[in-house]
Parts: C-alpha cells; sequence; structure tokens
C-alpha cells in the first residue's frame, strides 16, 4: 500500500503566494522515456482568480521540474481549474483531461486536449467529454487503460440545492478510446457518521491481481472542504469499492490537515508519489515522495 508519509517528502512545486487560498497541487504524473511529466493546478484565493492556471512540468529526478506549458483559465473559457489528468494512448498520443467550472454556476464539466507530445497540447483543440448534466457537476477524473479497457472515476456534485452542492460521490464509467464513456453507477459512496460521510473522491487507483485499491479524498463536514484526507478504499474490480479503516491513512499535521490528490507512478527501483499537502501558513504545496 501506498499510504503517503509526509515527513519523508519534499515540495516538488510551491504555491503561487504565501496564506490560505494559494495552492499548487491536484497533481497527475506520467513515467515516460526516462522522464516524469507532472500535470497540476495553481489556485489563487477566491476573489483572486481561483483555479487559475494548469501546468505540464517534467524532471529526470522526479523533484526539480522544469515547466514546459501553461493553460490558463481564460484560454478554456471557465471560471476555475481543478485537477488535471495526463495519460498517454496505447498508441503514444498524449491527452490531458481538465476540470472546468462554468460560470456563474456550481456546475463542472472535463475537456480533454489530445496531441502527440505534452508541449503540443492546445486548448483550442479542447472537447467536452464529460459534459455533467443540470444536477451533477463532473471533476476530477482518474483515468487508466488497463485490460483494453479504459477506466474512468470522476467525482460527481450533486446541483439541484447549491448549499449542498460541496457533497461528492465517485461514479465509475468505461470507454473503448477515452473519449466517449459509459457510465457504470457509483464506485464508492460516503459512510453516514464516518470521517467521510460528506464527500469521496476517488484520487489514485492500482490493479492488483484480482483487487482493485483505490486511494480517496475525505472529509466529514462543508467546513473540511478544501482539506480533505486520505483513504483506502479496496474492491473486487474497479466498479465496486468499499472504503476501509475507520480514519485517514495520511493527513497534514498543519492546519485543516489537507493531504489529498494522491498520484502514484512506477519509477526505476519503486514508485514516486505526489499529492497536495496543507503546510503551515495555509496554503497547499505539491509534494513528491520516493517509495
Amino acid at each position: 500500500m501506498f499510504a503517503p508519509k509526509p515527513e519523508r517528502s519534499v515540495v516538488a512545486v510551491p504555491p503561487p503566494g504565501d496564506g490560505p487560498g494559494f495552492w499548487a497541487g491536484a497533481p497527475s504524473a506520467v513515467s515516460r522515456d526516462g522522464w516524469i511529466y507532472l500535470a497540476y493546478r495553481l489556485r489563487r484565493p477566491l476573489g483572486d482568480g481561483r483555479g487559475y492556471a494548469v501546468e505540464i512540468a517534467r524532471s529526470a529526478d522526479g523533484e526539480r521540474f522544469e515547466k514546459i506549458l501553461t493553460i490558463t483559465k481564460e484560454e478554456m473559457k471557465t471560471e476555475s481549474l481543478e485537477r488535471p489528468t495526463l495519460v498517454v494512448t496505447p498508441e503514444g498520443r498524449w491527452r490531458l483531461y481538465l476540470s472546468c467550472a462554468t460560470y456563474g454556476t456550481k456546475h463542472w464539466r472535463v475537456e480533454m486536449i489530445e496531441a502527440a507530445g505534452p508541449a503540443e497540447l492546445d486548448p483550442a483543440d479542447a472537447r467536452v467529454v464529460l459534459p455533467g448534466d443540470l444536477k451533477t457537476g463532473v471533476k476530477d477524473p482518474v483515468i487508466l487503460h488497463h485490460g483494453g479497457v479504459w477506466h474512468l472515476w470522476a467525482s460527481c456534485h450533486p446541483l439541484e440545492d447549491p448549499e449542498e452542492a460541496d457533497q461528492m460521490v465517485t461514479d465509475y464509467a468505461t470507454s473503448v478510446d477515452g473519449v466517449e464513456w459509459t457510465w457504470q453507477g457509483t464506485a464508492l459512496d460516503r459512510r453516514p457518521g464516518e470521517w467521510d460521510s460528506r464527500g469521496v473522491r476517488v484520487s489514485a487507483v492500482t490493479f492488483s491481481g484480482e483487487t482493485v485499491i483505490a486511494y480517496y479524498d475525505g472529509r466529514a463536514s462543508a467546513e473540511e472542504n478544501y482539506e480533505e484526507r486520505t483513504g483506502v478504499a479496496i474492491g473486487p474490480g474497479p466498479s465496486t469499492l468499499t472504503a476501509t479503516g475507520t480514519a485517514p491513512v495520511a493527513r497534514s499535521e498543519h492546519a485543516g490537515g489537507g493531504l489529498r490528490y494522491l498520484s502514484i507512478v512506477p519509477v526505476a527501483g519503486g514508485h514516486r508519489l505526489y499529492y497536495e499537502l496543507t503546510r503551515a501558513d495555509g496554503g497547499h504545496e505539491l509534494r513528491t515522495e520516493l517509495r
């Protein structure tokens, strides 16, 4: 199991400012041709731009990154950007899935850009692949190609009551091409009375023989929004996941305890973990550790 250990981690990307509301995080990592490519979101406080950009950077050692692409919220015609998902198709094409907030609403959608390389991803080529609907906002997808099938776990939010829109469950979908998706129902739900009773969002998934292991972000209240902690869920397949334990497996020691958006990538000699961690001043930084 890859439960994060912040005491073993180092900062990969610092936030764009100091204090609450300044975040670097929501990472998605890919290992390719001796490089680790990392897509992540940059955020300022709510009144100062929210999720204003997604960057893609690369690193030879997994810790020191050079930026190769920036996509702004204005280019995506969105009020805010949240977690990106970076993947490489079996044919070697690069795809970036972007979580986009619809202006003036609580609605979220996911758009996709495809190119021959990560530096060539062009917002002008974006198309909506997960539109959500009037009752549901969809964002923060985890996407894997496994066993000849594309698998997706997405955070889904109810929109009928704006005061309840922070709630979330994780729904599961499949696809033959990673573009057109078929929803298969809720894979991971909240647990009444537990630390994850208000929201659960799958952040990373690994297939291990006949078992699927998922890491997820959870919280018990609306006040804990943005400060989710990491838990573990296990299932016999990708569509049925059951949370384990009665407490998070990882959290920050600072402020609200946020440790979220885990991404796991295989590297020579082990795995690299990337995640968003709340620091002492309330800001969020993107950290990494080698396991």
